[in-house]
């Protein structure tokens, strides 16, 4: 069955607006973060007209309906994940807290002088720093797995820096810069035989292939919940419960204790010892209204209609002089980066706001990689399944006028 993009575009009222040029809406930086369509702005709206109570904590009705939708939210984003028994979802601000948590918690306790941590040439600034001060603590080592002249992971080198003092692996589903998508079980399962755990940044891809990131054989998994279509400010870190468990607070405060007493202090089981203090209740419970809404769509037929879109864009871009596109993988998510000979990203992001085109110009939370390619920064268009044919070719138009005037 064909995608029917019109049909979706109905759900997310936002791509109906007119920007100040007096131009609809083009929205090209869905990387960074995606549109809300109707069923969680409603949700949002409903909660707090309804719903709105502190958790856990609350001998009263509204409070007690309040965490039953809080947890069972928590059990609807495993599904989402199709995360088997043995994993629990611990509720955070977004991908970078849980990573942060990853690197922190189970860091501290399992690193030592002359452990490894495996790490890619293509990580988010969220997958670097925190080991990176992991490691000035513990006196582990980071190496880097190195990225072909395509922008896949080269796993000749991968495979050379992996080794029986790699304690964890900790790697990018999808690049948020090249769009490139890692083979996760193939990683996974060299990992496994190094005996190191594997650690997968999920925020770019979780919104693409849902079918792809079943947990079995990972041991932690960060995402986003506004990378999926819901709220800024919430999101999750799937992991196996052993796992956590064993792992040091994140924060202390309110709910994650079991007792506080001046001769001391004992935690409560993950997932409540990673969620100290009121959360994000409203956020993390409409969560699960984006993973509801994303699992009623036909994902074959979304995901047929951004390669298309993902096509087109590459193809047309490369008709242009002097363009260079940084990532040639073979299977990538709707991402592609770009550079102009002669002309600087952000001239050209901003000349595209005139024609209401949002995209995304810099080094993207990625300039270890930046240095790989020899570049500043890059235009960044990234698309979802709500994009339109029509609007890759107003882009393509609209980007040859503004280099006919910047060249």
């Amino acid at each position: 069955m064909k995608f029917d993009v019109e049909k979706i575009r109905e759900d997310f009222p936002i791509l109906s607006e007119k920007m100040a040029c007096g131009r609809p809406l083009v929205y090209f930086d869905n990387a960074a973060t995606a549109q809300k369509p109707r069923p969680v702005i409603e949700a949002t709206a409903q909660f707090y007209s309804q719903d709105n109570a502190n958790i856990h904590r609350g001998a009263y009705e509204l409070s007690d309906r309040a965490t039953s939708m809080y947890e069972k939210s928590r059990e609807d984003v495993k599904n989402f994940l199709h995360a088997a028994a043995e994993y629990e979802a611990v509720f955070t601000s977004g991908a970078t807290e849980s990573l942060n948590i990853v690197a922190q918690c189970w860091g501290a306790d399992n690193l030592k002088p002359g452990d490894e941590i495996l790490l890619s040439e293509m990580e988010h600034h969220a997958n670097i720093v925190p080991w990176q001060f992991m490691a000035e603590r513990t006196g582990a080592k980071i190496k880097v797995a190195k990225i072909t002249p395509e922008g896949e992971l080269d796993m000749d080198d991968f495979r050379a820096k992996l080794g029986g003092r790699t304690k964890i692996v900790s790697i990018a589903h999808a690049s948020n810069v090249l769009g490139t998508i890692n083979d996760i079980s193939s990683i996974a399962a060299e990992a496994r035989r190094a005996g190191a755990l594997i650690s997968v940044d999920a925020a770019q891809s979780s919104p693409h292939f849902l079918d792809n990131l079943e947990c079995a054989d990972i041991d932690f998994l960060s995402l986003s919940s506004h990378k999926c279509f819901g709220p800024t400010g919430s999101g999750a870190l799937v992991a196996r419960k052993k796992l956590l468990d064993n792992m040091r607070p994140w924060k202390f405060g309110g709910d994650m204790i079991e007792d506080v007493a001046w001769s001391g202090t004992t935690f409560r089981p993950s997932p409540e010892r990673f969620e100290a203090g009121t959360p994000n209740i409203s956020g993390n419970v409409v969560f699960s209204q984006a993973c509801a809404y994303l699992s009623k769509i036909d994902r074959m037929a979304a995901q047929e209609h951004e390669d298309e879109l993902l096509e087109a864009l590459t193809e047309g871009l490369l008709e242009f002089d002097g363009l260079k596109i940084f990532g040639r993988a073979k299977n990538k998510v709707p991402v592609v980066s770009f550079a102009v000979e002669g002309v600087h990203y952000n001239d050209i992001s901003s000349m595209l706001n005139n024609y209401a085109i949002a995209v995304r110009a810099g080094h993207h939370c990625a300039e270890p990689l930046m240095g790989t390619l020899g570049l500043m920064g890059t235009c960044r268009v990234s698309l979802a399944f709500y994009n339109t044919m029509e609007e890759v070719e107003y882009f393509l138009r609209s980007l040859r006028h503004i280099l006919s005037v910047l060249r």
